[in-house]
């Protein structure tokens, strides 16, 4: 892990107000993440992990509070400034796939590079090279509907690095898998980690997920109850 947090979260706090119900989701949470590091946050049903995440990737705004990329403050960013940030510094992994129906497995990892602007020959071999490092190259023209679901969430995965980001965020990456499939994913989301040095975010409600992170971050009620660090072995 490189030195100093490429993460940083000071007092968040984010409200959801829907006619008379009011939901506090974050309640002043203070957070910093290394450069490098693996880290899941971990918590009951509705305890903020997901918000937590939606606030300090910047997909949701915050109604209090500091958060900070590679020390580049988010909240003085424009919309577009930010969207454009978040694809080219950022991959997204979630539980849903959120893979198009209509494009194969090649075609899905080149969205993002299409859509910033790199040329369809490049996009191609990088979408290749992604689909190789997750071991699909012999199912890149097949499409979503003919992969299973651990062959989908690696193609997901494939496209959320496709632009080689410094960060990935992952909101139960896992959630939709079978325990052989969940351990297959998260050899490969470790591998990533060790061999490339990106940071990864991941939420998750399984101590099967957690455990392979470097920090588990424990939330409830809006607020970190506490930390724990996984010994890693020598």
């Amino acid at each position: 892990m490189g030195h100093g947090p490429i993460i940083e979260a000071i007092d968040v706090c984010k409200t959801y107000r829907s006619r008379s119900v009011v939901v506090e989701a974050l309640k002043g949470v203070t957070l910093s993440v290394a450069r490098g590091e693996m880290v899941a946050i971990m918590g009951p049903s509705g305890s903020g992990k997901t918000t937590l995440l939606n606030c300090i990737s910047g997909l949701d705004g915050v109604d209090q509070g500091e958060v900070s990329i590679d020390n580049q403050p988010l909240q003085g960013m424009s919309d577009d400034a930010l969207s454009e940030y978040r694809a080219k510094s950022m991959g997204f992994v979630f539980q849903a796939f959120n893979l198009l129906p209509v494009l194969s497995a090649r075609e899905n990892v080149e969205l993002p590079l299409v859509l910033a602007g790199v040329k369809s020959g490049t996009a191609r071999t990088r979408a290749m090279e992604k689909l190789e490092q997750v071991g699909l190259v012999d199912w890149a023209d097949h499409m979503p509907n003919e992969l299973s679901g651990g062959q989908i969430q690696r193609v997901a995965i494939a496209r959320a690095l496709a632009n080689d980001p410094a960060i990935v965020w992952a909101d139960e990456p896992t959630g939709n898998l079978d325990s052989d499939n969940t351990n297959q994913v998260m050899d490969l989301l470790c591998d990533l980690n060790e061999t490339h040095g990106q940071t990864f975010v991941l939420v998750t409600h399984t101590q099967e997920v957690g455990g392979r992170a470097h920090r588990i971050v424990n939330m409830r009620d809006g607020l970190i109850e506490g930390e724990s660090i996984r010994e890693i072995q020598v």
